[in-house]
């Protein structure tokens, strides 16, 4: 499962300084804007504590971990929309993204130039707001046009897309991002899939800035649109894995494990995945050649090598059996904590599994 998060906001708030912490790449960072055109692109690991237990625990002689890529997206201006600044360029950037950190200037330096002339946190995030609500409405419009068409020659399905857009055009209309009606986002979620439309993607709102640098109408503003924030002063922070953990967690997405002498690796999944769909993640042929899963949580399986394993990860287990699973699972299967599932077992965040599967 590719996982791809698009850095936006407009230019000179830090979109590349954040970048460069997440990545560790070199970037172009420069006092104009549009100094990035093309979206840099950096895949960044998902901090974890459970695998490097894990991979002790079976003496494992690699870690993989779940991996998030981010797009630094150039910066957007008024009028992005309708192709200002390489506006319709940018947007379509971030379309193709699963979501946003969109990044809101509150710093106060004035050696950094601001496109708007001066700093005012709340006057750019509804900048930004607003050229995402009218790309979307932009596009909405234009599908609609078809839609319509399609619904005046019959059909139960041509009428509910109709109908959809239209429920989607109104509340955009009202000034709202899609994000802010999740029942609507959920009921048209193949017209929204196939359009790509922007203001239904997740947000986390990075406040660029001191804590005293962010005011409290600000926060309320975020909190409209339904999205989660972040304060981070990019000109003296070193790394921000909160930053990822979060993205991640605002997807819905979760990690199950799988371990052994060979690796020890982190799988993403959107919460809710069964279990064969999950093994298809591992391999493609899984999911159909599905037929059970071994399953115990990782904290189960590291108490069954001992105290020491589950503080630590150190396996008190005899060496890895012909399977390549450590011993510690005949334990665990042995104490009654390994399960086994089959078709309509909903995968949690922190299994670890062995797919069985036909040849």
């Amino acid at each position: 499962m590719k996982l791809s998060i698009g850095i936006v906001g407009l230019p000179n708030v830090g979109k590349s300084t954040l970048f460069k912490i997440l990545t560790k790449q070199e970037v172009n960072i420069a006092n104009y804007p549009f100094a990035t055109i093309d979206p840099n692109v950096g895949i960044v690991a998902v901090p974890d504590e459970r695998l490097g237990k894990l991979a002790k625990l079976s003496n494992s002689r690699k870690i993989i971990p779940a991996v998030v890529e981010f797009y630094d997206i150039a910066g957007l201006v008024r009028g992005a929309y309708k192709g200002e600044g390489l506006g319709n360029q940018f947007l379509s950037r971030i379309r193709e993204v699963n979501a946003i950190v969109q990044i809101v200037r509150c710093f106060k330096q004035s050696d950094i130039v601001h496109i708007e002339g001066g700093v005012d946190p709340i006057r750019d995030f509804e900048i930004i707001k607003t050229e995402l609500i009218l790309k979307d409405l932009e596009t909405v419009t234009k599908r609609l046009e078809k839609a319509e068409s399609d619904a005046r020659s019959g059909g139960a399905e041509a009428i509910r897309i109709k109908d959809g857009l239209l429920a989607i055009k109104k509340e955009l209309e009202r000034g709202n991002f899609l994000s802010q009606s999740p029942g609507l986002i959920h009921s048209n979620s193949g017209i929204i899939k196939e359009t790509g439309l922007l203001t239904a993607k997740s947000q986390i709102i990075l406040l660029n800035g001191a804590a005293e640098d962010v005011s409290d109408d600000l926060k309320n503003k975020v909190k409209e649109i339904g999205a989660e924030y972040i304060i981070a002063d990019l000109a003296t922070i070193k790394e921000i894995p909160e930053l990822i953990k979060k993205a991640y967690q605002i997807l819905n997405w979760i990690s199950f494990f799988t371990t052994g002498e060979d690796e020890t690796r982190a799988w993403t999944i959107e919460k809710g995945t069964k279990a064969p769909q999950a093994a298809g993640v591992i391999h493609t042929d899984f999911e159909n050649k599905f037929i059970r899963a071994e399953v115990i949580n990782w904290q189960k399986l590291l108490a069954a090598g001992g105290p020491s394993a589950a503080s630590s990860g150190q396996s008190n287990c005899p060496s890895a059996v012909s399977s390549g699973q450590s011993n510690c699972w005949q334990e665990a299967k042995q104490k009654g904590w390994l399960r086994l599932e089959g078709k309509e077992y909903v995968v949690q965040d922190g299994d670890v599994m062995v797919i069985r599967h036909g040849a």
